[in-house]
């Protein structure tokens, strides 16, 4: 069976700590993981890190097994601008695809589309309130409801990223993975 293959979109401003936990424990459970820059191949975190992705977004063909979106400002909100993550984030629900969002995004990506209604979902305290009233909010750190998981913020970012390995890999991959971490999962 080929590896499942995970998109992680970065925009200028991402948080550093909520993309490189995610890649980092999602490569380590052999899955395939491919960096897409919205607009450029070198993308600046939030704190002036500099990440090189393996693409363009534009050039990404196709629909991965799951994407993952990076909060931090501005990085979520030029997600949120990007018609490109729009179009791939409402192909992705329509397929019943993963799709992981943490801290701002699924405020600022999620929420607009309406894809988070009737669902229950966390984000980085206060952006809640872009959520509709349609939205359960919770205070849990990572969420799971169907195939959307949101997550909190940059200290929740490994047990968001252990949660995806375990959804994509398998409950023992996350186990023994947690472990070899040294986890408080």
């Amino acid at each position: 069976m080929a590896n499942k293959k995970v998109l992680v979109i970065l925009a200028e401003g991402f948080e550093e700590i909520e993309a490189i936990t995610p890649i980092d424990v999602l490569k380590r459970a052999g899955l395939e993981v491919t960096l897409a820059g919205v607009s450029s191949k070198t993308v600046s975190g939030a704190h002036g890190i500099k990440f090189q992705t393996d693409i363009l977004l534009d050039d990404y063909k196709g629909l991965p097994d799951a994407v993952i979106l990076p909060g931090g400002l501005p990085g979520a909100k030029n997600l949120a601008e990007s018609s490109k993550v729009v179009e791939i984030v409402k192909k992705m629900n329509e397929e019943k695809k993963i799709i992981g969002a943490i801290c701002a995004a699924p405020a600022l990506v999620l929420a607009p589309s309406g894809i988070l209604n009737g669902r229950k979902a966390t984000c980085y305290p206060g952006f809640e309130k872009n959520f509709s009233p349609e939205v359960s909010f919770s205070l849990e750190r990572v969420i799971v409801d169907g195939h959307i998981i949101t997550s909190r913020g940059p200290g929740s970012a490994l047990e968001f990223a252990l949660q995806l390995v375990e959804i994509l890999a398998g409950k023992e991959t996350a186990k023994s993975l947690s472990q070899g971490l040294l986890a408080k999962v």
